[in-house]
């Protein structure tokens, strides 16, 4: 079966794998940075600190603690998700509770290894 791609259509990943020295992961690294890219900028980091504190249902000095460890942190979480770094700051602003490090894992949409690598990024 003959695939055609029509002009004006992204090439799939695999297509420069076939081509290309490099591994999967850097393709598809650089393949999710373009499509960021297009999409345009993101929102800033304090607003996916807020929409995981809210699906968490955490209080607003937690929020401010989270936000306040971001900025103490900025060279740390430069590439990183924006959503596993916003899990993080809050898990270490409520000072490592287990059972929040869960919560805030499902309300990000990550895993919790991820959190807990991030975390250790960061300086409380």
């Amino acid at each position: 079966m003959k695939l055609e791609l029509r002009f004006g259509e992204p090439r799939p990943p695999e297509d420069f794998l076939k081509c290309s020295k490099a591994d999967r992961s850097a393709v598809r690294r650089a393949a999710w940075r373009l499509e960021e890219a297009v999409r345009g900028r993101r929102p800033p980091i304090e607003e996916y600190v807020k929409a995981v504190a809210a699906r968490a249902g955490l209080p607003a000095p937690v929020v401010r603690r989270a936000l306040e460890i971001l900025a103490g942190n900025r060279k740390a979480v430069v590439g990183r998700s924006p959503w596993v770094l916003a899990a993080a700051s809050l898990w270490l602003a409520t000072y490592k509770e287990y059972g929040i490090l869960i919560r805030l894992a499902e309300a990000a949409g990550v895993t919790i290894v991820g959190v807990k690598s991030a975390a250790r990024r960061m300086r409380a």
